[in-house]
C-alpha cells in the first residue's frame, strides 16, 4: 500500500473582498485588473519569497511556503504593494484581498494540497478585514521576532467547520510598535526591527539535486553546526530547548547550521539518505558559503558526520567540538538485547510518528530530554512531527544505526573538544569518551545530565557554555 505524502507547510489563502459587488459594477474590467495584478504582484512574489501558486480559486489563490517567516513576508509585501496600486482608485473600484496564513500539516495529491492545515487557512481569509491578514498561532509561534510589524491577539476563535477553536492574531502591516500591541502578543514573542541575532534563511542544491535550507545568524569568526537528528531551522531558532545555546553561539561566532536532507526546510522527498549524503549536504552548505576556515560543531549523530568531514578537509577545520556523539551507530556497538530496544523503536516510529495523538513521540522525548520542564516536553514532541516524515524518521534511523567512522579518529588533526552527559539514555557515555580517548590531544568534558542536549535550567548548562567558549576563544 503506498502511504499518501504528507509534509508540514506554511499556507497563504486568498481572495478579493466584496468581488461580486465589484464584478457587477464593471465585470470585464474587474477581471483584466484582476488578471494584471497576479501577473504583476502575486505571483512574482509569491516566487521571490520561494513559494508557489498551488491553485487560482477565481477571485483568489492558494499557495504554499517551506518557511513561515516567507508567507508572512509574502503576505505583508502583496498587502503594501495592493496598498500603493490602489491609491489613486476609486475607493469603489479597488482590489482589495484578505490573507489567511497558517502552519498546518497537508496532504500532497497531484500537486494539490489537502487537509486541516489548508482549511484553518482559508477560515482565516475568510474572517479577515479587506486590505488584512490574520494568522494562527502556530504561524506567530514559528516567525518570533523576525517580522517587522505588530500583531493583535483576537483571541480564540470557533471557525466554520474547524472542530476546535484556533487562537487569532491580527497582523498589523506597517504599524508603528505601541504599548497595546506589546500587550497582546503571545508569551515568548516580540516585535522589533531585525538584529544580527535574527537569522537569514537561504537555500542550496546538492551536486545530487537535493535543495538544502541553511541559516545565518550573529558575526564573528564563522561556527559551523553540522545537522544533527531532527532540525527545523525556523522551529528550533525559537524552541525553549536549542535556543538558548544557538544564541550563546552567536554571540561571538557567524553561526551556520542547516537543514539535514530529509529535514526540517530542506527537501523530504529524497532518494538518497545515506551517511555520504549527509557529509555531502555539510560540504555544499560550506561551498556556497564560501568558508575557507572555520570551527565545526557536531552534536549527537551529526558528531559522525563532523568527523569525516574535518578528516577529509583538515586545512578547513580551525576547531572541532562534539557533544552527545557517537563513532559507532547502535547496529555496530550495541548488544543483542540494546538492538531489540532499538528496533522496537523503529517500528514504533513507522506505526505512530504521525499519528495526532503525541503519546508515540513522547517516548522520545522522554528519552532526549528526560529533566525538560513540561513546556520543554510539549516544543520536543511537536519537534518530531514538525521536522520530518514517519517514513524518513524510519530510514534516517536505520542510517545512523550503521553509522561507523572509528577508523576515522585517528586520522582527525585539528584541535578537538568532546563533551557528554554522563547519564544520558541516547548516547551511552562510553561513546564519548571512545571518541575522545582516539583522537589525539582531545580534550573530554563529562557533563553531570541526565538529558542528551544540556538544558539552560540544569546545573550543567554554565560548564558545558564555558568550556565550548573557551575552546573557541583562540579560533583563528
Amino acid at each position: 500500500m503506498v502511504q499518501e505524502e504528507r509534509r508540514l507547510a506554511a499556507i497563504l489563502a486568498a481572495d478579493v473582498a466584496g468581488y461580486s459587488g465589484l464584478t457587477e459594477v464593471d465585470e470585464a474590467g474587474t477581471v483584466s485588473r484582476l488578471g494584471d495584478i497576479r501577473s504583476a504582484v502575486v505571483d512574482p512574489t509569491v516566487a521571490r519569497f520561494v513559494g508557489r501558486i498551488v491553485k487560482s480559486t477565481g477571485d483568489g489563490f492558494l499557495a504554499e511556503f517551506p518557511s513561515a517567516v516567507h508567507a508572512v513576508e509574502c503576505g505583508m509585501a502583496i498587502q503594501e504593494a495592493m496598498a500603493a496600486r490602489n491609491a489613486d482608485v476609486p475607493q469603489d473600484r479597488r482590489i482589495l484581498f484578505r490573507l489567511g496564513i497558517n502552519l498546518g500539516d497537508v496532504i500532497v495529491k497531484d500537486g494539490d494540497i489537502f487537509g486541516g492545515g489548508v482549511n484553518i487557512a482559508a477560515r482565516l481569509e475568510a474572517m479577515a478585514e479587506p486590505g488584512g491578514i490574520l494568522l494562527s498561532e502556530e504561524i506567530v509561534r514559528i516567525i518570533g521576532h523576525r517580522i517587522d510589524a505588530n500583531l493583535d491577539d483576537l483571541g480564540w476563535r470557533r471557525l466554520k467547520n474547524i472542530s476546535d477553536p484556533v487562537h487569532v492574531f491580527r497582523l498589523l502591516v506597517g504599524a508603528k510598535e505601541t504599548p497595546g500591541a506589546q500587550q497582546a502578543r503571545p508569551t515568548g514573542t516580540k516585535r522589533s526591527t531585525p538584529s544580527l541575532h535574527d537569522q537569514t534563511i537561504r537555500f542550496c542544491n546538492t551536486p545530487d539535486g537535493v535543495r538544502i535550507a541553511y541559516a545565518t545568524v550573529g558575526s564573528g569568526p564563522p561556527l559551523v553546526k553540522a545537522a544533527n537528528w531532527l532540525t527545523h531551522l525556523e522551529f528550533d531558532w525559537n524552541s525553549p530547548i536549542w535556543h538558548p545555546f544557538l544564541a550563546e553561539m552567536a554571540r561571538d561566532h557567524l553561526l551556520v547550521r542547516y537543514d539535514e536532507r530529509g529535514n526540517g526546510l530542506s527537501d523530504w522527498q529524497v532518494e538518497d539518505l545515506s551517511f555520504e549524503s549527509f557529509v555531502r549536504d555539510l560540504e555544499t552548505v560550506v561551498d556556497a558559503l564560501g568558508l575557507e576556515r572555520f570551527a565545526l560543531l557536531g552534536v549527537s549523530q551529526g558528531c559522525a558526520v563532523s568527523i569525516a568531514y574535518a578528516v577529509r578537509h583538515p586545512n578547513r577545520v580551525t576547531h572541532l567540538v562534539l557533544h552527545g556523539g557517537y563513532a559507532k551507530g547502535w547496529r555496530r556497538r550495541a548488544n543483542e538485547q540494546e538492538i531489540r530496544r532499538r528496533e522496537a523503536l523503529l517500528t514504533l516510529v513507522r506505526d505512530g510518528w504521525g499519528a495526532d495523538v503525541p503519546a508515540f513521540r513522547e517516548v522520545f522525548t522522554s528519552l532526549y530530554v528526560p529533566d525538560g520542564d513540561e513546556q520543554q516536553k510539549r516544543w520536543w514532541t511537536e519537534l518530531q512531527r514538525v521536522c520530518t516524515s514517519p517514513e524518513n524518521a524510519v530510514r534516517l534511523m536505520d542510517e545512523f544505526a550503521n553509522i561507523d567512522v572509528t577508523g576515522l579518529l585517528p586520522k582527525v588533526t585539528v584541535p578537538t573538544l568532546v563533551l557528554h552527559c554522563r547519564t544520558e539514555a541516547v548516547a551511552p557515555f562510553d561513546a564519548g569518551r571512545q571518541i575522545a580517548s582516539s583522537i589525539a590531544g582531545a580534550r573530554f568534558v563529562p557533563l553531570e545530565s541526565h538529558n542528551h542536549i544540556v538544558l539552560a535550567q540544569e546545573p550543567a548548562w554554565p560548564k558545558f557554555i564555558g568550556e565550548i567558549r573557551a575552546f573557541l576563544a583562540h579560533q583563528p
